[in-house]
C-alpha cells in the first residue's frame, strides 16, 4: 500500500516510489471503500508507476549497513525490495495492492532475486509488528487511509535491537509547484514531527540522522524542481 504505499513519482517515473501521485500524475481512488480498492484502483490506470530505480535516500543511507534481515512497508512495484536483496539482505516487502505485489514478484524474477523476498499482502491499518528486522524501511508512507503517526510507529515496533529504522517522507512545506497535494500538508511530515511522534528523546534509540533533504525531481511535463524530504535513520539500542 504505500505512497509508495504509494502517493510519491521521482513515489518514481521518477525515482522515488511514490512522487507519482503526490505531484500529479495519477489518480488516489479516494472515494474507495477500502485501502485495497484504493491502491488496486491506481495500480490498474497504467501497467507501470513507478521507475523501477530505489528511493535515493534508502541507497544514501543502506549502503554501508550489513546486510540481515530487511522490511520494505509499502514496497509499491518493488524497486527498493530488489535492491535490498541484490546489497544480499533477506527482504520482508509489504504492501497492500495484490497488483502491485505482483509486478513485484515478477520484477524481482526479472533480476534474479526472487529467492530473498518475501511479498507479502497487508493492510498496515490492521498490521501487528514484531521487532524481528535488522533494517526497517519505510519510504514516503503517506496515504488518506493510514495516519503517518500510526505508520511510524508500527515501522519502529518492528525494528529488533540493534537494528535501523529508516523513515523517509515528503516535507509538508517541501512539494514542488505542480504538486497537487500543496492543501494536504497534513498527510506529510517535518523532522521535528517525526521525533515527537517516535519520543526519540526517551525511547530506546540513538539518532543518525534527522534532517531534511532536497532532492531535484522531474515534473509532469519535464520540468525540473526540488522537492523536500523529512529524512530519520535510527539505531534501536540492543
Amino acid at each position: 500500500m504505500t505512497e509508495k504505499t504509494h502517493d510519491a513519482g521521482t513515489h518514481h517515473e521518477h525515482d522515488h516510489q511514490h512522487e507519482g501521485v503526490q505531484q500529479g500524475g495519477l489518480n488516489l481512488h479516494k472515494d474507495a471503500d477500502n485501502a485495497v480498492d484504493m491502491w488496486d484502483g491506481m495500480y490498474r490506470e497504467r501497467a507501470k508507476i513507478w521507475s523501477g530505480n530505489p528511493n535515493p535516500q534508502l541507497v544514501a543511507e543502506a549502503k554501508d549497513l550489513k546486510p540481515g534481515k530487511a522490511l520494505d512497508l509499502g514496497c509499491g512495484e518493488g524497486g527498493d525490495a530488489i535492491w535490498l536483496a541484490k546489497q544480499g539482505w533477506t527482504v520482508t516487502a509489504l504492501d497492500v495492492s495484490a497488483v502491485a505485489l505482483e509486478r513485484a514478484a515478477e520484477h524481482a524474477e526479472e533480476a534474479g532475486v526472487a529467492d530473498r523476498i518475501h511479498w507479502q499482502q497487508q493492510d498496515l491499518t490492521e498490521w501487528e509488528p514484531q521487532p524481528e528486522f535488522d533494517l526497517v524501511s519505510a519510504q514516503f508512507l503517506h496515504s488518506p487511509l493510514l495516519p503517518w503517526r500510526d505508520s511510524v510507529t508500527s515501522a519502529a515496533a518492528a525494528v529488533a535491537p540493534g537494528g535501523t529504522l529508516l523513515v523517509v517522507g515528503h516535507h509538508p512545506h517541501g512539494l514542488p509547484s505542480w504538486s497537487r497535494h500543496h492543501h494536504e500538508t497534513d498527510l506529510f511530515f517535518t523532522a521535528e514531527q517525526l521525533a515527537g511522534a517516535l519520543r526519540l528523546d526517551s525511547e530506546p534509540w540513538s539518532v543518525n540522522v534527522l534532517t531534511d533533504r532536497g532532492r531535484t525531481v522531474s515534473g509532469p511535463g519535464g520540468e525540473s524542481g526540488t522537492t523536500l524530504d523529512t529524512l530519520l535513520r535510527a539505531t534501536k539500542h540492543a
